[in-house]
């Protein structure tokens, strides 16, 4: 008998747990990926938004990172996971 009961007292633990690996783990698992899918498959002329919110267009694509475009003559280089998204086309 106590080792059923022991078993009960666990049952709530697993159901909280369950709710937390479908609510919050998978999902951001699954941005996650999306994220770096995108990021492999930026290219040379992609209008991009970093994670700190600045505007560029990307020249060059290197091993880690991009140089973005931002004004005529300035050019920043950033790392890849700092791209937040890519813009859509109008």
């Amino acid at each position: 008998m106590q080792g059923s009961a022991r078993f009960v007292n666990f049952i709530p633990l697993i159901f909280v747990f369950a709710v937390f690996y479908f609510l919050i783990i998978r999902p951001q698992k699954k941005k996650q990926n999306e994220h770096e899918a995108m990021v492999k498959n930026l290219k040379k002329n992609d209008e991009v938004v970093t994670s700190g919110g600045i505007h560029g267009t990307i020249v060059n694509v290197k091993d880690k990172t991009f140089v973005l475009r931002v004004d005529e003559n300035a050019k920043i280089e950033m790392d890849k996971i700092s791209i937040g998204y890519l813009k859509k086309a109008r």
